[in-house]
């Protein structure tokens, strides 16, 4: 396989998996729109073991086979487009390989279902799974000022994509075990997250073990939580506020980086602002299922972001 086999299969992945981002990343000139697809293809590879259906050991295992191969990639790569092309890109761009490693310390707290207490203790999780990607793509952008006060922003920016993901999949996340809300959170809004037990059902999700410890009783329906009650709105509407105070600080990146690359970014975030508007108009409906926006309502974002109309 040669490097441009490599790179087309990365936009491959790219095109087919992204369902946000690619909106962004094809307003790039053709070299970046390249790169970037290579970040976005390794970092879906790691999300996909973690999400996977392997045992909580086989995912650990697999998840430190993907860090031990970024100490050297041009070894590595060999006949495997993804690792081939990001070697590449290894040496083409000022990237921070090392924060894929980031990225994978948030796979496996997934993994080993950690819960979070503080929002301390969340954003230090947001900055590994999210946070880290959005370090990585400045390193595909290039920027002329301070590269430390960019990375800073552009770590801020992922935090805030996250904390959007993470109200969006409230549900989804609980189903497969995974709760994300900080409980001081939970506590301080009198919400009990295990009142999610029989939403969209009679029969409460069977909630997996945690990694490396005792099983999780069943838990009982009809606790006292519902998505139209007042505490779970107030819940919502503080995280929704906390959420676009990091979008605040994040995009002041936009005039640090040149304006191909800050329409791809606004591209981005303009989509993930626009889904938190929903959640914050609907909070009932992120426990019904995923929030999202039409196809074309991303294209308009889009389009906004590249002519410099996105507010």
């Amino acid at each position: 396989m040669d490097l441009d086999e490599a790179y087309r299969e990365c936009e491959r992945i790219t095109w087919t998996q992204a369902r946000n981002f690619a909106y962004g990343i094809r307003l790039l000139p053709a070299h970046k729109r390249r790169g970037l697809a290579v970040i976005y293809a390794f970092a879906r590879r790691i999300d996909d073991i973690g999400d996977g259906t392997l045992p909580p050991e086989d995912k650990i295992a697999a998840l430190q086979d993907a860090r031990l191969v970024l100490g050297d990639l041009a070894a590595a790569g060999a006949g495997d487009p993804v690792l081939l092309a990001l070697a590449d890109v290894e040496r083409n761009f000022p990237v921070p390989i090392a924060a894929f490693g980031e990225l994978i310390d948030g796979c496996v707290a997934d993994v080993r279902g950690t819960s979070y207490q503080t929002f301390e203790d969340l954003l230090h999780y947001c900055r590994c799974v999210a946070g880290s990607v959005g370090r990585l793509s400045l390193g595909i952008y290039g920027t002329s000022q301070d590269p430390e006060q960019a990375a800073e922003l552009a770590d801020s920016l992922g935090v805030a994509l996250q904390l959007t993901n993470i109200l969006r999949d409230i549900r989804e996340d609980y189903q497969n075990g995974r709760v994300y809300l900080p409980s001081e959170d939970l506590v301080k809004f009198s919400v009990d997250v295990t009142g999610l037990a029989g939403l969209g059902g009679d029969d409460p999700p069977q909630i997996p073990p945690a990694y490396g410890g005792p099983a999780r009783p069943p838990i009982p329906p009809g606790a006292p939580f519902g998505g139209t009650s007042p505490e779970f709105g107030r819940l919502i509407e503080f995280e929704v506020e906390r959420a676009r105070d990091w979008y605040a600080t994040g995009m002041r990146l936009m005039p640090m980086l040149d304006w191909r690359s800050a329409a791809c970014t606004s591209a981005m975030a303009g989509i993930y602002r626009r889904l938190l508007d929903r959640i914050a108009a609907q909070p009932a409906a992120v426990l019904r299922g995923r929030m999202s926006l039409s196809t074309g309502e991303k294209a308009v974002v889009a389009v906004k972001a590249l002519t410099g109309r996105l507010g």
